[in-house]
C-alpha cells in the first residue's frame, strides 16, 4: 500500500523554494527536491511534469497573491492605485530575485518569455485602464503598464515616475 502523505504538492513546492535559494536554478533538481521530502521522483511527476513546471507553480501563487492585493486596491485614487501596482510588482520581483538574477534560470525561462510577458502587461493593464481616459485610454494603460514593469527591474523609485506617469493620466 502506499504512503499517504498531507500536502506533499505543498511540500514539494516549499523543498524547491528552499532549494532554489540555497542552490539556484541549476543546482535544483526534480531529484533533489524528491529526495528531501522522502518519495520518489516518480512520485513528484505525478504533481509537475518538469522543474520548470514545479518552479512555474510556485510563482504563479506568489503572483495570484499580488494580482488579489492590486484588486483591492482603489480605483478612484490613481496615484494610491499605481503605487500599490508598483509595490506589487517590486515585491513579487524581490521576491524570486534568485530566479530573475541566475543565468541558468534565464536561459530555461526565456523561450517562454514574450507570451507571458504580454500577458503580464495585459493584467496590469486591466488595474490600470480605469483610470486612464480619452480615446487612447487603451493605450495609455497598456504604456503605463509597460513602464511599471521596466521601472520595477531597474529599481526606479514610484516617486521619481509617479510625475511622468500623472501628466498621462490627467
Amino acid at each position: 500500500m502506499p504512503k499517504i502523505i498531507e500536502n506533499l504538492r505543498d511540500q514539494l513546492l516549499q523543498e524547491a523554494r528552499k532549494q532554489i535559494a540555497e542552490r539556484g536554478y541549476t543546482g535544483t533538481t526534480i531529484r533533489s527536491v524528491a529526495g528531501a521530502c522522502g518519495v520518489g521522483v516518480g512520485t513528484v511527476y505525478n504533481y509537475f511534469s518538469s522543474k520548470e513546471m514545479l518552479i512555474a507553480a510556485f510563482m504563479m501563487e506568489d503572483w495570484q497573491k499580488q494580482l488579489d492585493a492590486m484588486a483591492a486596491l482603489p480605483k478612484d485614487q490613481p496615484e494610491a492605485l499605481l503605487r500599490g501596482v508598483y509595490e506589487a510588482l517590486c515585491a513579487y520581483a524581490a521576491g524570486h530575485q534568485d530566479l530573475f538574477s541566475d543565468e541558468g534560470a534565464a536561459k530555461a525561462i526565456s523561450l517562454g518569455f514574450a507570451p507571458r510577458h504580454r500577458m503580464l502587461r495585459e493584467q496590469l493593464t486591466g488595474f490600470i485602464l480605469p483610470i486612464c481616459k480619452g480615446d487612447n485610454a487603451a493605450f495609455t494603460a497598456a504604456f503605463i503598464a509597460e513602464s511599471l514593469i521596466s521601472w520595477t527591474m531597474e529599481g526606479t523609485p514610484f516617486d521619481t515616475l509617479y510625475p511622468v506617469i500623472d501628466k498621462l493620466i490627467s
